[in-house]
């Protein structure tokens, strides 16, 4: 038996999206950055050495003299030798002033003013030891220096962000539909 029969089919309605993907940039760009080392100052002053060295003394040793010399020798020699003939001029006499004091005098002075004294002599040096007179100032430096800080000069720069944003939209793939559809319905029964 054919009975009359209902059939129903439904279709759910169908999202679509459309999606566009966001899109980020994101740079970076390096700091700018500028270093000096400015040289350190530096002063170096020397005092040179000196070296005196005075041989006067070992020439004069040899008998080589300048004229100077010899001139102010021998007037100091002449003055000494003076000074010494009237002493000795002087003190004899006293001597024969006070002859009645029982002595003989006058053969004494005659003894000593006819003698010829000898003369000591030893061993000696030409030039005499330490006769060359050395003096050594020895060379000075006078370090001055100065150190100069390093100048450094930074810039930051900002990142460089670019953003545009992502879209969804939607649409109907398929819309909801329903069907009926009777079968078996003309079998002439009501």
């Amino acid at each position: 038996m054919n009975l009359p029969q209902i059939r129903m089919e439904s279709n759910f309605i169908k999202l679509g999206l459309n999606i566009q993907k966001p899109v980020q940039s994101i740079q970076q760009p390096k700091a700018n950055l500028t270093i000096q080392q400015p040289r350190p100052e530096l002063q170096i002053e020397t005092i040179p050495s000196k070296l005196t060295i005075d041989q006067s003394q070992a020439w004069a040793d040899m008998d080589l003299k300048g004229i100077l010399r010899r001139i102010k020798e021998n007037a100091d020699y002449g003055y000494e030798s003076w000074l010494a003939g009237m002493e000795r001029r002087a003190q004899q006499g006293n001597e024969l002033m006070r002859i009645e004091n029982k002595g003989n005098a006058i053969a004494s002075q005659a003894i000593t003013n006819g003698e010829k004294h000898m003369k000591q002599y030893n061993i000696g040096w030409v030039p005499s030891h330490f006769s060359v007179k050395i003096h050594y100032e020895p060379a000075r430096v006078n370090i001055d220096w100065k150190l100069n800080k390093p100048i450094i000069e930074s810039q930051i720069n900002k990142p460089i962000h670019d953003y545009t944003p992502g879209k969804v939209t939607g649409y109907i793939e398929q819309w909801n539909s329903l069907s009926i559809y009777y079968e078996n319905a003309n079998t002439g029964t009501k």
